[in-house]
């Protein structure tokens, strides 16, 4: 039903985005360097949930709603656009901060860290723009059901976004400090993740198709 190339399409796009610094990896790498692994973890299980919250709106046929209002989706793909040239500004500018640089937190009892990590990715436009403007162009329905494509791509997005995440959690206050003790790789860092972003936002803005929904 859904092709190997859909399938290596979102992966590539998930790992993109996923590599790129946002309010999921910079709130991930301040908890996990500030109050430690099972901490970030905590919050990592939030941000699973939602994931599965946007994945049950895909499912769901929001992308219905923007083939009945057009305007509607191009609004949305143009704002998208605007947050990620907006994100890689701010990485790619003079003084700008990688995201391995966290900024200090007070420690939190394990049932914020979920919610935060649940509140923090409900609000990432980065995954809104995702599941909105992204996923619906790796969906064709003339192989069958769209939700049911939707929900494979999703899983696919999900699995590597949890992985990343996951690996960024464990081993964030090493990367923390090999970046601190080598300023040229924090900026490197910051360098190619600015450049993924931007890239992506052209691809957006640039992007005339439709969204897709099951015909009947």
């Amino acid at each position: 039903m859904v092709t190997v190339g859909a399938l290596v399409g979102i992966a590539l796009v998930a790992l993109g985005l996923v590599l790129t610094p946002g309010p999921n990896m910079v709130y991930l790498v301040s908890r996990s360097v500030t109050q430690g692994r099972r901490a970030g973890l905590v919050s990592l299980l939030g941000v699973a949930v939602g994931f599965l919250v946007y994945l049950a709106a895909a499912v769901a046929g929001i992308a219905t709603v923007f083939v009945l209002v057009p305007p509607l989706y191009t609004a949305v793909k143009l704002a998208g656009a605007a947050y990620l040239l907006w994100l890689a500004w701010k990485t790619l500018r003079p003084g700008g901060r990688s995201a391995f640089t966290p900024a200090p937190l007070p420690p939190d009892r394990p049932r914020r860290l979920f919610t935060m990590g649940l509140v923090t990715n409900l609000l990432n436009p980065k995954i809104a723009i995702l599941y909105v403007s992204l996923l619906p162009q790796f969906v064709d329905p003339a192989r069958g059901h769209v939700a049911v494509q939707s929900l494979l791509l999703g899983l696919t997005q999900i699995g590597i976004a949890l992985t990343v995440n996951g690996l960024i959690v464990l081993t964030a206050g090493t990367v923390s400090a090999f970046l601190t003790r080598r300023p040229a790789w924090a900026r490197a860092q910051r360098y190619v993740m600015g450049s993924v972003l931007a890239g992506l936002a052209v691809r957006i803005a640039a992007d005339r198709s439709r969204a897709a929904v099951a015909t009947p």
